[in-house]
This record gives C-alpha cells, sequence and structure tokens, in this order.
C-alpha cells in the first residue's frame, strides 16, 4: 500500500509556521516512504475566506521547496481539490449511507442540545448526545 498524506490548508488567512510544520512532516512523511503528498484546499468557510490569502499560501509552499503530487495547480485523479467544489460528492455520499441504513436524520434543534449538556455538566457528567 503506498503512502498519502495530505494538507489542507484554508485561505482564511495567510500561511503561518504553525501549518508550515504540519505540511513539512506530511510531506517529508510521504516522500521518505516513496508515497504522495497532496494538497486540498479547505475553502468551505466561505465568510472567512480571503481571496488574496491562497497564492502567497501555494507561493510559500512553493518557496520552502514542498511539491504536491496532487491539488491545485498540478491536478490529478481526485479531483477536485478545494472542498468547497467537492459539495455533490458530499451530498452523494450522505444519500448513500442514509439508503442503507448507516446514517440516520437528525433532526435535534441546537436549543435541545444545549439543554441536554447542560444538564449533563450540573450533574457534573460528561455530555454525550443522546441521538434521540
Amino acid at each position: 500500500m503506498s503512502v498519502r498524506t495530505r494538507f489542507a490548508p484554508s485561505p482564511t488567512g495567510y500561511l503561518h509556521i504553525g501549518g508550515v510544520r504540519t505540511a513539512l512532516f506530511n510531506w517529508l512523511f510521504a516522500k521518505g516512504q516513496g508515497g504522495q503528498f497532496l494538497l486540498r484546499i479547505d475553502d468551505t468557510d466561505a465568510s472567512r475566506n480571503v481571496e488574496e490569502a491562497l497564492a502567497p499560501i501555494l507561493n510559500g509552499f512553493r518557496w520552502l521547496g514542498i511539491d504536491w503530487d496532487e491539488g491545485p495547480q498540478v491536478g490529478g485523479p481526485y479531483a477536485p481539490y478545494y472542498q468547497s467544489q467537492r459539495a455533490d460528492l458530499y451530498t452523494q455520499a450522505a444519500g448513500e449511507l442514509l439508503a442503507s441504513g448507516a446514517a440516520y436524520r437528525d433532526y435535534a434543534r441546537p436549543e435541545e442540545i444545549a439543554a441536554e449538556r447542560e444538564t449533563a455538566q450540573k450533574a457534573g457528567q460528561p455530555f454525550t448526545y443522546s441521538r434521540r
């Protein structure tokens, strides 16, 4: 089995040392094992995305010598490499899980879950969702 690692930066800000560290460790492990390093942009938080942040992230990796085998600007067999463009794939997978009985729809309202959490906290118990 071939090693495949990935890094999924979020373009909500610029590349920072913590992200570089994680990407570097994943890249080194993949390359050390003769595997592949993938880059997938986690752009699902549209309200916080900074359009100008993506290019410096990609350029920063290139400047550091961290190249990717699949991802933006490179392509690959598992495109698209932007999470926001994968919504149809996730919807299809969720439908298959529901149809097979491996998942269920949850109609709990946020205030019901909050009430359960508060009850558990008052009782000094860890919160575990009831899945009603």
